[in-house]
C-alpha cells in the first residue's frame, strides 16, 4: 500500500524558518531508517506558500493566485510516499519521526487509489496504458 505523508505547516515554516541543524540531522536520520526499511519512496521539504502559486478551475477558465495562502494549519509543509503493508504500519513509523517543527505539528497520513480501487471504469485498455505510464515513470 502506498501512502502520501503530509507534514502540516505551521507560522513558523510559513515564515521560512529553518530547522536547527538538529533537527535535520535527526530528521535524515529518520529518513535513512526508512530508506534501510523499503519504505521511502519519495520526499521533500517545501517552500513557504508564499512562493507558491494557485490554479484555479472553473469549466473552461483557469486563474492564476498568487501565495501566500490562508489558513496555514491547512497548507502542507513537506510530504513523503511510502510503500507500507498496511495504515498500521505507517502510523507506526510517524510515531516514531522526530516532531518536523518547533512547536506543535501535525503530520497527515492518505492512502493513494490503486488501479483496482476504480472497478469497472478502468477498461482494460486503459490499465494497460496506466501500466506502460508507470514503467516509464520512477516514483509511479
Amino acid at each position: 500500500m502506498r501512502v502520501m505523508v503530509l507534514v502540516k505547516a505551521t507560522e513558523d515554516s510559513e515564515a521560512g524558518v529553518m530547522p536547527t541543524t538538529e533537527l535535520f540531522e535527526a530528521m535524515g536520520r529518520f529518513n535513512e531508517e526508512l530508506v534501510k526499511a523499503g519504505v521511502l519512496l519519495a520526499g521533500d521539504g517545501l517552500k513557504p506558500s508564499s512562493q507558491g502559486k494557485r490554479v484555479a478551475f472553473d469549466g473552461p477558465s483557469r486563474t492564476v493566485i498568487d501565495g501566500p495562502f490562508a489558513e496555514t494549519r491547512e497548507l502542507v509543509a513537506g510530504f513523503w510516499v511510502w510503500e507500507v503493508k498496511d495504515m498500521a504500519e505507517a502510523v507506526e513509523w510517524v510515531k516514531r519521526c522526530p516532531n518536523p517543527m518547533f512547536g506543535p505539528s501535525e503530520i497527515e497520513i492518505r492512502p493513494f487509489y490503486e488501479m483496482a480501487d476504480f472497478g469497472d471504469v478502468v477498461t482494460p485498455d486503459i490499465a494497460e496504458r496506466e501500466k506502460q505510464l508507470r514503467a516509464k515513470t520512477p516514483g509511479l
